[in-house]
């Protein structure tokens, strides 16, 4: 009886730490099911675990995508070339490969080897152990996107070039053409693409990656975006944001992703007028924001859809109805998309020439501040949230542990 008690409590017990030790990874773009929200509850309090300097040139970078995490490393690319893993809990550095140009790529992890591209052209695979290649495929332009690897295909897309599914030993197994979208990525869900890139050049579309065709496809004549965001899928609809950078607007939206129906959409018309009469700012702001692979993209949350970036306001809108829920307004703009942990909504804050730039984090309910932490920089995409800890980087090229100050 004893042994059998004791046997009990021992599968308890691996079940509890299996269960802990799956909260804390973040081994794809957007977390599980691309929505941006972690299952961690971490909660402010935060202190600085550890930061570094990647490049202590004093130059601002552009981009700087989201991390992986798995166990106990840290994976990410970086614009002086190197892909880095790095100790989670002290900034160790467990290993570094060169690659031949700047990495804007967002990596995916699994249980042997971890993928990214750059903008060399060549997508990588390398060992997790000790960051030796394993294999590379050259394409033909630049690598901009995040790398996937779904069920047994590898994806990831080429800058006007094409979205490519490789085999996990890196032989390609098809294409589908990508005649103009760059820095383009995409959510991969019940075998369907959100989105591919299609036959014209302004034309994206839900995918079916098992009768490689085309369900329908996103109306651009109604919606004439130059930026279509990272989307979010829940049930039947599909959810996304874009920007308009010549006509100054912001679009939000939800379709039916099975029949393609518009199921609502909301707009905010001249986002640039909180800059005033500084036109350059804010095209240099706009331009930024292009960089960033989950610009615009929302998270999802109980009933709410909630959208960060290109200007300087966070709004949750009702998922079925799309009727505005709240919305929080900042001084100076939105530096990044959202990520949720425990009811809070955590982003970065731009910050201007009187106020620094900061991580803060607001309530997921109703939009009420709680909290802000100042940055070196401003913060480029949204912050990665595994177990106790919120993984970021700056413009400034400096990259943040942050964990939770009990």
């Amino acid at each position: 009886m004893m042994k059998t008690t004791l046997r009990m409590l021992l599968f308890a017990i691996i079940i509890i730490l299996s269960a802990c030790t799956r909260r804390a990874d973040w081994v794809q773009f957007r977390g599980e099911g691309g929505r941006g929200v972690s299952a961690s509850n971490i909660a402010p309090p935060l202190g600085i675990r550890w930061k570094i300097e990647l490049q202590p040139d004093g130059e601002k970078i552009s981009a700087l995508n989201p991390p992986v995490v798995i166990g106990d490393t840290i994976y990410f690319g970086s614009e002086d070339g190197n892909f880095y893993a790095l100790d989670v809990e002290s900034g160790y550095m467990r290993w570094v490969f060169k690659s031949g140009a700047e990495i804007n790529s967002i990596p995916y992890v699994d249980d042997n080897q971890v993928y990214f591209g750059s903008k060399d052209g060549k997508l990588y695979a390398l060992s997790r152990g000790n960051g030796e290649e394993i294999w590379s495929f050259p394409t033909y332009s630049q690598i901009n996107s995040q790398v996937e690897r779904y069920k047994d295909h590898i994806i990831f897309v080429g800058d006007s070039d094409a979205v490519y599914f490789l085999t996990p030993e890196g032989k390609e197994e098809f294409r589908v053409d990508n005649p103009g979208w760059i820095n383009f990525t995409f959510l991969m869900a019940d075998d369907v693409m959100y989105f591919a890139t299609g036959p014209e050049v302004h034309l994206v579309g839900p995918y079916d990656i098992n009768k490689r065709e085309f369900l329908w496809f996103v109306p651009y004549e109604e919606i004439a975006a130059n930026w279509y965001s990272f989307p979010a899928v829940q049930g039947d609809l599909v959810y996304f944001g874009t920007a308009d950078i010549y006509g100054m607007s912001l679009g939000y939206y939800a379709f039916n992703r099975r029949t393609g129906a518009l199921v609502w959409d909301q707009h905010r018309e001249e986002y640039w007028e909180g800059w005033g009469d500084d036109g350059e700012a804010a095209w240099e702001y706009a331009l930024r924001n292009m960089e960033l692979l989950d610009f615009m993209a929302p998270t999802i949350w109980k009933n709410l859809v909630i959208f960060t970036g290109g200007d300087t306001a966070a709004r949750a809108f009702d998922a079925k109805t799309g009727l505005l829920r709240w919305e929080r307004t900042f001084d100076t703009p939105v530096a990044s998309a959202p990520t949720i942990a425990g009811g809070r909504v955590y982003f970065g804050l731009m910050g201007d020439d009187e106020t620094p730039p900061s991580l803060v984090c607001i309530s997921a309910r109703d939009g009420k501040f709680l909290w802000s932490m100042e940055t070196d920089g401003s913060v480029l995409s949204a912050p990665v949230i595994a177990g106790k800890r919120i993984i970021f980087g700056t413009d400034k090229s400096v990259f943040y542990v942050l964990e939770q100050v009990f």
